[in-house]
């Protein structure tokens, strides 16, 4: 078997998108740090935002909490805590703001019990594991002729792409709350929700990248495996 077969039908289009979402990556970079350099009128700080719209949801209870590094901001539904990463935690930028809300928007999602979110939660150990996985079980049963572990890998990546699925739905609900909640409470003017939409935009669209890829990549690998089984 050469290289090229090896990769299997769609080893190049898997190459097309890895390059996309290094684009994408980009995108998102340039996009944070434009509008991290702008301030919001009203001089809130990203830990600022996400305290009180907590607070006006009936999540007094939950903390916000300042994290090392940057976009490493995340909701954590079993402690039940908000973690802004420090370049938004104190920082009163637009940027900053989207963020905050964006992450609190899962927390609203947790109190109202979203499905696709409890959904992902309860998943999320088993499938990851998969992911880390599958791909390997697949080179094994190719190496050793054994179409056993070769289905069981596919099988065990197919959970990873439903994973990346049921997180589409979930952070672009937590994007819409957020937009609602700065909108709406008047955190933001009209123009600057505008920039906090750009960036939640562009957070997004790594989400579908990564959606893209895991899905390129189970159809090679199925397609690696239907390949074994005629030969």
């Amino acid at each position: 078997m050469d290289f090229f077969s090896f990769m299997g039908p769609y080893g190049p289009l898997i190459l097309l998108l890895l390059l996309a979402s290094m684009l994408v990556q980009g995108y998102l970079s340039s996009t944070y740090g434009k509008f991290s350099r702008i301030r919001n009128a009203r001089n809130l700080t990203g830990a600022q935002v996400a305290r009180m719209i907590l607070d006006e949801n009936g999540l007094s209870h939950v903390p916000v909490e300042m994290v090392p590094g940057s976009l490493t901001d995340h909701y954590d539904p079993i402690r039940k805590v908000v973690r802004l990463s420090e370049t938004n935690y104190g920082v009163p930028s637009l940027a900053a703001a989207a963020v905050a809300a964006h992450e609190v928007g899962h927390a609203i999602q947790d109190k109202v019990r979203m499905p696709a979110l409890v959904l992902r939660a309860q998943l999320a150990t088993p499938l990851m594991i998969g992911a880390n996985f599958g791909p390997i079980l697949v080179l094994a049963g190719l190496l050793l002729q054994f179409s056993g572990l070769l289905w069981l890998g596919v099988i065990l990546f197919a959970g990873a792409v439903l994973f990346h699925l049921i997180t589409l739905p979930v952070e672009f609900d937590a994007s819409r709350r957020a937009l609602q909640n700065l909108a709406g409470r008047g955190y933001l003017s009209r123009g600057e929700v505008d920039g906090a939409r750009s960036v939640l935009t562009a957070a997004a669209l790594t989400y579908i990248a990564a959606f893209a890829i895991a899905l390129a990549q189970l159809l090679n690998l199925l397609a690696l495996a239907n390949g074994r089984r005629s030969d």
